[in-house]
């Protein structure tokens, strides 16, 4: 192998241009980096990932991020096969697992037979039931459920049942345990959900409720074999930071640690580079997602991809030689752009290790996540079954 550690960061929702297929989606026009870059208006400064090739890889530069001559290492883009453009999707497709038959949502609400059964588990009154912005249910139902002890059941464009509550008034336990049930009702084959999400929030009233970092997502279990399930089995050490525990309901993982935001993400990160291990180590960032993008706010968008920019620094001072660095994203959520879901755009990747001798190799459009994947395994030595890795390409063989 040419590298001992292989780190991938997933900046969850930070897109970099319609997909293909976008106007599948009624994505037409959405481009997150770019309207991020639009609304600083020169002020974004990225400097780290500006020098790995953020720029480069765009058809044009991002504002403010000027292209780097030469990039430190490789850039390109991906793009996405899976049916939907949830994170459940594009994480499991890095790993091999790509979702081609659409999950169920619901654009009306849920099922009552679905509501029925949940008020029958809670013994609580389900209200609220369509889709909804996050942050607007609990503003214009929070109140209410204080008082009630109701439980605020809502969706979105992706394929989610997300559950709300008060956490003086529904104890996150409970709020777990409801949402155990609920995973049990959508697991197929009439209806097939990609993510139950415990959502608890506090605050004394509507102006001042916040949803809080004890967020819960309970994922479809993978319908097969991940790459990390391959890489384990090799006898490889697979290591989740952030939501991917959730995503893969801790299948294929060895050793996971939860994040309370971006900054606590990026800790975890340091501590896990000064420990000595061969394998993979999976990163989730999920604030430019969570806080930014569905609440459609570029400026707290830009801050944050800064502030992840710096503690970037960090970790490109301590790679090791023979440590590589992947920097990619699950889909896309232009802060730009209208509505208040996931948009269809294909990712970036980033590619550097201190020992590389090939750089500034633009590695092109990836016809799938899984070519990520694939190059992660054939660094190990394991067989992938989807995928085209790029190992060759970035690799000192």
């Amino acid at each position: 192998m040419s590298y001992k550690r292989v780190f991938v960061i997933v900046m969850d929702s930070v897109g970099t241009g319609a997909a293909h297929d976008a106007d599948k989606f009624d994505d037409l026009g959405s481009d997150t980096l770019g309207h991020v870059g639009e609304f600083y208006k020169g002020d974004l400064k990225l400097p780290n990932l500006g020098k790995m090739g953020i720029s480069n890889l765009r058809d044009m530069p991002i504002e403010g991020v000027p292209v780097a001559d030469p990039a430190i290492g490789d850039y390109g883009k991906m793009e996405e096969i899976s049916a939907g453009k949830d994170s459940m999707d594009g994480h499991w497709e890095m790993m091999g697992l790509p979702v081609t038959k659409p999950l169920s949502t619901f654009p009306n609400g849920f099922p009552q037979e679905i509501v029925d059964k949940l008020e029958k588990f809670s013994g609580r009154k389900v209200i609220v039931n369509k889709p909804y912005s996050g942050t607007e249910v609990i503003h214009d139902y929070g109140e209410r459920q204080m008082k009630t002890g109701e439980l605020i059941l809502y969706t979105s464009g992706d394929s989610v049942m997300q559950i709300a509550a008060h956490e003086d008034v529904i104890p996150v336990k409970e709020l777990y345990k409801i949402c155990e049930y609920a995973r049990t009702l959508v697991n197929g084959p009439e209806y097939t959900v990609g993510r139950i999400i415990a959502r608890p929030y506090v605050g004394p009233d509507k102006d001042h409720f916040t949803r809080t970092a004890n967020r819960h997502d309970f994922s479809l279990k993978p319908i097969g074999k991940t790459d990390m399930d391959r890489l384990r089995e090799a006898g490889y050490e697979v290591i989740g930071v952030g939501k991917i525990n959730d995503i893969f309901s801790g299948q294929g993982i060895d050793r996971g640690y939860h994040n309370e935001s971006n900054m606590d993400g990026m800790d975890h990160v340091d501590e896990v580079m000064k420990q000595d291990f061969t394998g993979f180590c999976f990163t989730n960032l999920v604030d430019f997602d969570a806080m930014y993008g569905h609440r459609r706010n570029p400026k707290g968008f830009g801050q944050a991809l800064m502030d992840f920019d710096e503690r970037l620094g960090t970790v490109l001072k301590e790679m090791k030689p023979d440590d590589l660095l992947m920097i990619t994203a699950d889909h896309g959520n232009d802060p730009g752009f209208r509505g208040t879901d996931h948009t269809r755009e294909n990712v970036p990747l980033l590619v550097y290790s201190p020992s590389m001798n090939k750089l500034n190799q633009s590695l092109g459009l990836r016809k799938t996540f899984s070519d990520l994947g694939a190059t992660i395994l054939e660094n190990f030595n394991v067989d992938s079954v989807r995928g085209t890795s790029f190992y060759k390409e970035i690799s000192n063989d």
